[in-house]
């Protein structure tokens, strides 16, 4: 098909039926499926970043090294896996957790495999920007290493995690988008199966443009809660 002539009028009331009749259940779908992998993402991820800084030689609580050197070289290898070539690898995964490897639900399962890598290493640097005089006030006031954890780390480093896991989101959501490809449910699907393959361009520029809108939307309200629950802007 000409480019030119996916514009048409008629190519655009097209467009506007799809958008009414088809958008709303993409839209619901892409926020659920980025909700649902980034809350599992955050389970996983946020304990395994705390370890990354805790159990490290000089930190709170050192654990052996061949176990550091191990999640490590774990976060990385998954880190460093496309996503798109991930889904395709962990199908067996999927279908054994969610029985099929195909929709909205089974893309959780890649979309957190892909993100818990992620926040583990956001998390790891938010801690790390902590004045370590506050930490080892406490340890000279008798503080337990899960004392500092939970009343001193984590306190301490909330607006810059809330920052960090609105990037998170917002990266994730990035990945639904490419779960499409591979039989994902969502604006992706849409975009790709509708607007791309059936040359309906329009549909295919409308899913950009409420994929972007959704993305400042949630990158605005991370910024703003951020900064609400910064102590430093308060004084």
């Amino acid at each position: 098909m000409n480019f030119a002539n996916a514009f048409t009028p008629e190519r655009m009331q097209e467009a506007w039926k799809v958008l009414l009749t088809e958008f709303p259940f993409a839209i619901w779908e892409t926020v659920y499926s980025t909700l649902l992998a980034t809350l599992l993402a955050i389970v996983i991820g946020l304990p395994l970043g705390v370890i990354l800084v805790t159990g490290e030689a000089k930190g709170i609580r050192p654990l052996p090294r061949p176990l550091m050197s191990f999640l490590n070289l774990l976060i990385n290898l998954l880190r460093s896996v496309p996503f798109i070539i991930l889904m395709v690898m962990i199908i067996p995964l999927t279908r054994v957790i969610v029985g099929t490897s195909v929709g909205t639900l089974a893309s959780v399962v890649p979309l957190t495999v892909a993100a818990f890598p992620f926040i583990a290493r956001l998390v790891e640097s938010s801690l790390r920007e902590i004045n370590p005089n506050i930490i080892e006030t406490a340890q000279s006031m008798g503080a337990t290493p899960m004392q500092i954890i939970f009343h001193v780390l984590l306190p301490e480093s909330v607006p810059s995690l809330i920052t960090n896991f609105t990037l998170a989101i917002t990266t994730i959501m990035g990945y639904t988008a490419m779960s499409g490809a591979v039989g994902g449910g969502g604006l992706g699907k849409l975009a790709l199966a509708y607007g791309y393959q059936r040359y309906r361009y329009a549909v295919l520029y409308l899913a950009v443009i409420v994929l972007v809108i959704i993305t400042q939307v949630i990158q605005s309200f991370g910024t703003w809660l951020a900064r609400k629950c910064d102590k430093r802007l308060k004084h």
